[in-house]
C-alpha cells in the first residue's frame, strides 16, 4: 500500500496517522510533529519526511507525493528538480542517503552535530548513531583544523567520524572511516 504525502514548501507531510505510522515503522523515516524521539510507532500526529527521505521512499514505491496547493501528484523528476533548489549538492548527498539505507542503516540529518548525516545501525531512540557522515566531492579540500574540529567533535560525541565520497557518474561511493586514538 502506497502512503500518501503532500509537498510544503521543502518538506512533505502525511496527514494520515495510519499511514505515518506505517511509513515510520519502515526504518525511522520522518519526525512526527511534535514527538522528539519516538521509540515506537504509537504516535497519533500527522508524519513530516525531509525531501531526501520522501524521494527515496518514492523510488521505493512507497510513498506518493502530491501538490499541497493543487493536489496534483509530483513525479519524481519534479521531486528532485525542487531538492536541487533546497540543498546544496543534492545529487551527492541523496548518493550517499541511498547507499547508506539500501546497506541496512537508519540516517537522518546530522545537522545537530555541524554534519550530513547521523547514522544508525538500529535507530535513534534504541542507540545513540555510532557515525556521523560528511559528504564531500572528490574535488574538495579538508585543512588539518577542520579535519581536527570534526574529530574532536565526534569524539566528544562518541561517534565515529566518516567522510563520504560519492561519484554520482558511477553511482558509487567510497567512504573514510576515522579512529581517533590516544598513545
Amino acid at each position: 500500500m502506497t502512503a500518501k504525502g503532500y509537498l510544503i514548501e521543502t518538506r512533505v507531510i502525511i496527514l494520515d496517522i495510519e499511514e505515518g505510522r506505517r511509513i515510520w515503522s519502515l526504518g525511522f523515516y520522518g519526525k512526527p510533529l511534535g514527538v522528539p524521539k519516538p521509540k515506537s510507532a504509537d504516535f497519533n500526529k500527522p508524519l513530516l519526511l525531509d525531501l531526501i527521505e520522501a524521494i527515496y521512499l518514492v523510488k521505493k514505491g512507497y510513498l506518493k507525493v502530491y501538490d499541497f496547493k493543487t493536489g496534483e501528484e509530483l513525479s519524481i523528476s519534479e521531486l528532485i528538480k525542487i531538492a536541487k533548489r533546497s540543498y546544496d549538492r543534492f545529487e551527492e548527498k541523496y548518493l550517499v542517503y541511498e547507499d547508506l539505507r539500501n546497506m541496512g542503516y537508519i540516517v537522518i540529518s546530522g545537522l545537530k552535530f555541524g554534519t550530513d548525516f547521523a547514522v544508525y545501525k538500529k535507530g535513534p531512540g534504541l542507540e545513540h548513531a555510532p557515525y556521523i557522515v560528511d559528504v564531500m566531492v572528490s574535488t574538495d579540500k579538508i585543512n588539518t583544523d577542520e579535519l581536527i574540529r570534526a574529530g574532536r567533535l565526534a569524539t566528544s560525541v562518541r561517534k565515529r567520524f566518516i567522510i563520504a565520497v560519492p561519484n554520482v557518474k558511477k553511482r558509487d561511493v567510497e567512504y573514510l572511516i576515522f579512529k581517533w586514538w590516544r598513545p
